[in-house]
């Protein structure tokens, strides 16, 4: 049993399960750490029967102005996740809040009852989480939400007890405008998965795949562009997307604008996708905005050689030539062609596939790297190598 000054209460804006990649991090930190002195506080946990009219009149102000979605939103998720924690803080004794965003870390920084209550939040939005709303074509850059939220995170971020950095780009993105953020203790600790377990009987269902929101900054169109390139080059792959989002209805039909709609299924979220990984040839991703990327993560426990856009942390997690390839984001015809020269030759393919098996035992495995989070998360001043650190150095892994 654990002790109370070894609880981890995760706090987030989230539900518990979904396609984003904080959901998926939180799923996979509470499957390492186990319900042993472990908590999952969401704006959920409190208020019953109160959440489906007040979230949902969110919805209404959506038709009308995407400012106010986002205020409203952002306003009454914090304040149930607040009121979730200040009842279970009330009789948590020495813990540690691990915040998943700004928001989460301000509810909890309310909530606590003291000091022995730490906070730490992850950063795992790409520079701002106005940047992400602005992305998302809810509000304009530099609007009064926009300046709004930048001066939420200015106030809570430098409170905080420490921070948790998904990659060495999200660190310093943050800190390109925020550099007040340097003086809170940190660690750079990518994310993480649990291993796949080897089913070499596994059918095969398709060429490529690929995870995530169905939102602009995924990118999803351009993909099929790519597909159509192919096509006309001589190649018919098949593309399955998994994930839900308000773009999916644009993704069918520009399929089917482009002649590709026979090659492309969208499967949806589901919550055992990592199941169907290894039965594809090769993981494909497109977005052109991201602080990490768990999905790469998962496709590579999974053995699949990996097709992306070298932006971001993108580089951090997967090397051109080695486990992926390298693809441009801005020109279809040419991003065909890495994908064909990829598939064509299935020795490569099976050698950049076993690259990829090979840097996630190395880089990713939840049992290698969960226990560097932990150890951070419970530290007083932790180091995610496990010295203690002087003052905010930062610990990379």
């Amino acid at each position: 049993m654990a002790s109370e000054a070894d609880q981890v209460i995760i706090a987030t804006i989230l539900r518990a399960e979904g396609s984003t990649g904080v959901q998926t991090h939180v799923q996979q930190l509470l499957r390492y750490l186990g319900e042993s002195g472990t908590t999952l506080l969401t704006p959920f946990s409190w208020g019953g029967m109160l959440t489906t009219p007040v979230f949902g009149f969110r919805l209404a102000l959506k038709r009308c102005s995407g400012s106010a979605s986002v205020t409203w939103y952002r306003y009454w998720h914090e304040v149930f996740l607040r009121n979730a924690l200040r009842k279970h803080l009330a009789e948590a004794g020495d813990c540690v809040v691990y915040a998943q965003c700004p928001l989460s870390a301000r509810a909890a920084l309310r909530a606590r009852r003291g000091p022995h209550q730490r906070v730490v939040m992850a950063v795992h939005f790409r520079v701002s989480q106005a940047d992400e709303w602005v992305n998302m074509e809810q509000i304009k850059r530099d609007g009064k939400v926009f300046r709004a939220i930048r001066q939420d995170e200015r106030e809570v971020i430098p409170q905080v007890d420490g921070l948790v950095y998904v990659s060495r780009w999200a660190r310093d993105a943050l800190l390109s405008w925020l550099p007040e953020a340097a003086t809170v203790p940190h660690a750079v600790i990518g994310n993480f998965v649990k291993p796949l377990p080897h089913r070499p009987d596994q059918e095969p269902v398709g060429d490529l795949v690929t995870i995530g929101h169905l939102e602009q900054v995924k990118n999803h169109r351009y993909m099929l562009d790519v597909l159509a390139a192919a096509k006309r080059a001589g190649r018919s792959y098949t593309l399955d997307i998994f994930g839900e989002g308000p773009l999916r209805k644009d993704l069918v039909q520009k399929a089917h604008s482009l002649g590709v709609e026979d090659q492309v299924r969208l499967r949806g979220f589901r919550r055992d996708v990592r199941d169907f990984l290894p039965r594809y040839r090769a993981y494909v991703h497109t977005s052109y905005s991201e602080s990490s990327s768990l999905a790469i993560m998962e496709a590579m426990s999974a053995g699949l050689p990996i097709v992306a856009g070298n932006i971001g942390p993108i580089s951090e997690l997967c090397d051109d030539g080695v486990e992926a390839r390298f693809w441009p984001l801005d020109d279809p015809s040419r991003a065909a062609a890495v994908l064909m020269d990829l598939l064509d030759s299935e020795p490569a393919r099976l050698k950049a596939a076993s690259a990829a098996s090979e840097r996630f035992r190395r880089d990713f495995d939840a049992e290698i790297i969960a226990p560097r989070l932990r150890s951070f998360l419970l530290g007083s001043h932790p180091s995610a190598s496990g010295n203690a650190p002087s003052g905010p150095q930062p610990a990379v892994v």
